[in-house]
């Protein structure tokens, strides 16, 4: 990886004097190399406590798997912070839920929340979702986090592979080609299958997400968000009646982030 140059030490990534791409292709084909056939937990202590991609935060949507994850990190590091993008559209149920994995696993919680110029400008009625759900996404989603995530070097993602054919072949290291500064994407999950996902929410007891049980498989903002019946698509209840799958945070197929 090519070395930084920082204004002080402890100076976040956006204070670099030097402006190259943070992380290469080839620094993320190491990366892969390097953990080939290494535990998930191990792959995660190496990362965090040797700091082999910098700052690192995860995204967390605090939805219906993000407690593995979010355990996960918490194990080797409970002070790495966890971003949550606070829309204003959230069910109760995911905030008491957030809150609830707070308090059991120690988490470090910023909580992100739209620009309230943005919000007085094109949003004033608080209804955007109903006709402009892109436009409302933008603004509450975003924005938001495209400025967060300017502080950091590597998010962790809760991506996986048998969630949609679009991540069959992503790796567990890849840079976010949609930025600039070559921030680092890391897919701790990715080769996780639902049966090992159930297996270490049994395993850690874990707390569920309360909608779950009422048919709600994937679960975003309250407005944007039905039930799903049995045997339909898991994300068929996010955007119904909208030619809408993503919230605009990734390119297609590689949302959500947990």
């Amino acid at each position: 990886m090519k070395p930084e140059l920082r204004i002080a030490p402890g100076d976040r990534a956006r204070d670099r004097l030097d402006l190259a791409p943070r992380f290469t292709e080839h620094d993320a084909v190491r990366l892969n190399r390097m953990f080939r056939g290494s535990s998930t937990p191990e792959m995660l202590e190496a990362v965090i406590r040797d700091g082999l991609a910098g700052d690192l935060a995860v995204v967390s949507s605090f939805g219906a798997e993000s407690a593995v994850l979010l355990h996960l990190v918490a194990s080797v590091d409970p002070k790495v912070p966890v971003l949550f993008l606070d829309t204003g559209k959230h069910f109760a149920e995911t905030l008491e839920y957030r809150d609830l994995l707070v308090e059991r696993l120690g988490l470090n919680l910023v909580v992100l929340t739209p620009d309230a110029a943005d919000l007085a400008a094109k949003d004033a009625t608080g209804l955007r979702w109903s006709y402009d759900p892109d436009g409302c996404c933008e603004i509450r989603k975003v924005r938001p986090l495209e400025k967060a995530l300017a502080g950091y070097d590597a998010s962790f993602t809760g991506r996986k592979a048998f969630q949609a054919a679009t991540r069959a072949n992503l790796p567990r290291f890849e840079v976010d080609t949609s930025d600039a500064q070559g921030r680092l994407k890391i897919n701790p999950l990715i080769d996780w299958d639902a049966g090992q996902i159930e297996g270490y929410f049994i395993q850690h007891d874990l707390p569920r997400h309360p909608l779950i049980a009422s048919g709600y498989p994937s679960i975003g903002c309250s407005p944007c968000t039905t039930q799903v019946a049995p045997g339909e698509d898991p994300r068929s209840g996010r955007w119904k009646g909208w030619d809408k799958t993503e919230c605009g945070i990734h390119k297609p197929g590689e949302e959500p982030f947990l």
